[in-house]
C-alpha cells in the first residue's frame, strides 16, 4: 500500500492527475480492491501505458509492455507465485547470471534482496504499471501444465478413450463420462489458457479424417498449435459443449453458446462458442473476448488526422447516419465501442441491438438477438423508437427491413450507428440501393461511411529496415516523389513475436464523408468505380492508401498491405 500512496503522491506532484482525482481513485480502491493504478486507469485519469512511462523516467530504468511480451515458462518457475503477489513483481527474461524483473517500484530493495536470494540470480529491474504486473501475475502463474505434460497423462493405447465411433453410436451419458475425465479438463483448459497467452482472437477445433487438430487465430492469421489424438474428438468437444452449456446430445444441428473463464483478481474472459458438424465431426471455434484489452480511445485505433477529424465530426451530428464496414474480425465492433464511450454522457439516452452482445458498457442499454424468438434487429429497432432514444446502436443492417427503419430513425432526429459488410466505402451506396432502400433517402440520411480492415504491426524488438526494389513500391502503389525518401521496414523474427516478425496490429481506415459531390453523384445513379472517384476528390484516403502511409511510417510491411487490401 506504502508504493501505491508513493505513487499517488509523484503522480501528483508531476501534475499528471489532480489531487481530487487521487482522492477519488483511493476511494474507488477501497470499494473495489483494486490497485491504485489500475482504478485511476480505469477512472480515465490517466492510461496505464502513461504510468508505466512515468515509473520509466522517474527511476532512470527502462520500461516493458508486458502484454506484448511473451514469458518463458522455464523463467516462470524460478520465482512463486506467493513472492510475485505480495512485492507485485514478475520475472521477465534469463541473461546469463542475472534475472531481470519486471517492477512497478523498484526502489523496493527488500524486494529486490528476496528474490535475489530465493532465485539464486542477480536482479535486474525494469518497470511495469501494477495493473499490467498482476494481469501477467494471473495470466502465466494459472496458466497450469503444458500441452505435453497433460498428454503424458494419457495412455494413448487404452482402448477405453476411443470415442470417435459413428455418431450414432456414441451416447450423450458416455460423452459425458469421457469429457469429465481429468486429462480431458486440463486438455481443454490447456486450450483455453495457451490462447489467452498468446494473445488469440480466436482457436479452431477441427476433425479430419486422420487428424484432430488445433488452431489459434493471432493478429488476424492462423497458425497450428497442436495436434491431439483423434480418439479424443468427441471427448474434447463434449467438455467444450457441457462449459458452454450446449446440448452435447445434439451432434446435426450448429449451435451457440459462451463460455466466462475467472483468471483471477477480478479479470474475466469470455469465449464465444460455435459447434458446427462437418463430415468427420462437430468442430468446435471459439471467439476470445477480453474486456481488458479493448480500447476505446478512437486516438489510439489507428486514425490519421484527418479521417479521425471527419469520424469525429459525424458522431457528434445531432442526427444522421454513420457506418461501419468490413469483413468479419476487421475491428467494427471496436470502432463502433470507441464511438459509442466518447458520446456515452448522463444526459444521452443509448441503446444497441446486438447479436451478440461482446462486451458490457456501463451506462448503455444493450440488447440482445434471439432469432428464434422473433427478436431481430428490425423488431429491436422498432421498440427502441418507443424508448425516447437519442442514439441507436444497430449491430447490422441485412435486409431492407432494418435498412428502412434505421433510415427513418436517421431522419427524425436520431443519431444511429450500424455495420455493413462491403468491401470499401463507395460499395456500401451500392450494397444499400441493392437492398431497395431509395438513392434521396441515402443522401438524406447517411453522414459517413468508413471503411477498415487491420495490417499486423512489425514488432517492435526486431524490427529492421530491408531494401526493397523501387518497381515492387510503385506497384504497391507508392507515387514516384515519394520514392527518394522511402524506407521500409520487417521483423527479423525473435521470442517476442515467435518469430513471426509481427507482434500486434494496427487498423487502415478508409472515411468516406458525405460532400455535396458525392450526393448529387449517388441521386445521378453514378456507378461504384465513379463514386471512389468522387469521393477521392472530396479528400477521401482509400484502405490502399492507407496502407501505403503505415509502410513508410515503418509500422507494417508491403506484404501486409497487399493481403488486407486491394489496388486502388
Amino acid at each position: 500500500m506504502a508504493s501505491a500512496n508513493r505513487l499517488g503522491e509523484l503522480l501528483v506532484r508531476e501534475k499528471l492527475i489532480s489531487l481530487q482525482q487521487l482522492r477519488q481513485a483511493q476511494e474507488e480502491q477501497k470499494r473495489s480492491g483494486q490497485n491504485l493504478g489500475f482504478t485511476l486507469s480505469k477512472l480515465g485519469y490517466i492510461s496505464d501505458g502513461e504510468i508505466t512511462n512515468f515509473l520509466s523516467n522517474q527511476y532512470r530504468l527502462p520500461a516493458i509492455n508486458l502484454e506484448e511480451y511473451e514469458i518463458d515458462g522455464e523463467v516462470i518457475k524460478l520465482v512463486s507465485r506467493d513472492v510475485c503477489e505480495k512485492h507485485k513483481i514478475v520475472p521477465v527474461s534469463r541473461s546469463g547470471g542475472s534475472l531481470i524483473v519486471a517492477m512497478s517500484d523498484p526502489t523496493n530493495l527488500h524486494a529486490l534482496d528476496d528474490i535475489k536470494f530465493l532465485s539464486g540470480y542477480n536482479v535486474e529491474p525494469v518497470v511495469a504499471s501494477e495493473s499490467s504486473i498482476q494481469a501477467a501475475i494471473d495470466m502465466y502463474y494459472n496458466a497450469g501444465p503444458s500441452y505435453e505434460e497433460v498428454m503424458a497423462d494419457f495412455d494413448i493405447d487404452d482402448e477405453d478413450i476411443d470415442f470417435t465411433g459413428d455418431e450414432e453410436d456414441v451416447n450423450a451419458l458416455e460423452l459425458e463420462r469421457a469429457s469429465e475425465d481429468a486429462p480431458v479438463v486440463r486438455l481443454v483448459n490447456v486450450f483455453l489458457l495457451n490462447a489467452i497467452r498468446k494473445g488469440a482472437s480466436d482457436i479452431h477445433l477441427e476433425p479430419y479424417e486422420k487428424k484432430l487438430r488445433v488452431r489459434y487465430r493471432i493478429d488476424g492469421v492462423l497458425h497450428e498449435e497442436m495436434t491431439p489424438p483423434l480418439k479424443l474428438k468427441n471427448a474434447l468437444v463434449s467438455r467444450i459443449k457441457i462449459m458452454s452449456q450446449l446440448d452435447i446430445a445434439e451432434r446435426r444441428l450448429p449451435q451457440d453458446g459462451r463460455i466466462k473463464l475467472k483468471l483471477g483478481k477480478g479479470r474475466e474472459m469470455d469465449f464465444r462458442v460455435s459447434a458446427m458438424p462437418t463430415i468427420w465431426g462437430e468442430k468446435i471455434v471459439l471467439r476470445l473476448l477480453d474486456k481488458g484489452n479493448l480500447q476505446l480511445d478512437m486516438t489510439k485505433l489507428g486514425f490519421e488526422k484527418k479521417p479521425l477529424d471527419d469520424f469525429k465530426w459525424a458522431i457528434h451530428q445531432p442526427w444522421g447516419m454513420v457506418l461501419v464496414t468490413g469483413p468479419t474480425g476487421s475491428g467494427k465492433t471496436t470502432t463502433l465501442y470507441s464511438a459509442l464511450s466518447e458520446l456515452n454522457k448522463a444526459e444521452c439516452n443509448i441503446s444497441t441491438a446486438e447479436d451478440p452482445v461482446e462486451y458490457n458498457l456501463h451506462g448503455i442499454n444493450q440488447v440482445q438477438m434471439h432469432d428464434d424468438i422473433g427478436l431481430n434487429f428490425a423488431m429491436a429497432l422498432r421498440s427502441f423508437l418507443r424508448q425516447d432514444p437519442d442514439i441507436i446502436m444497430v449491430g447490422e443492417i441485412r435486409d431492407f427491413e432494418t435498412g428502412e427503419i434505421a433510415v427513418k430513425a436517421a431522419l427524425t432526429g436520431h443519431l444511429v450507428l450500424s455495420t455493413l459488410h462491403t468491401n470499401d466505402a463507395p460499395a456500401t451506396i451500392s450494397r444499400l440501393l441493392n437492398m431497395g432502400v431509395e438513392p434521396f433517402l441515402i443522401t438524406a440520411s447517411v453522414n459517413l461511411v468508413l471503411a477498415q480492415r487491420l495490417a499486423r504491426r512489425i514488432c517492435a524488438d526486431c524490427r529492421q529496415e530491408i531494401e526493397v526494389d523501387h518497381q515492387a513500391l510503385i506497384d504497391l502503389g507508392v507515387r514516384e516523389e515519394q520514392l527518394a525518401t522511402a524506407k521500409v521496414w520487417q521483423g527479423a523474427g525473435c521470442p517476442t513475436c515467435n518469430n513471426s516478425g509481427y507482434k500486434g496490429r494496427v487498423a487502415l481506415y478508409e472515411v468516406m464523408k458525405f460532400t455535396d459531390d458525392l450526393k448529387e453523384a449517388v441521386l445521378q445513379g453514378a456507378s461504384t468505380a465513379e463514386l471512389k472517384a468522387a469521393a477521392i476528390r472530396g479528400g477521401m484516403t482509400t484502405l490502399r492508401a492507407a496502407g501505403i502511409g503505415k509502410v513508410l511510417e515503418g509500422v507494417t510491411t508491403p506484404a501486409e498491405v497487399l493481403r488486407v487490401t486491394m489496388a486502388d
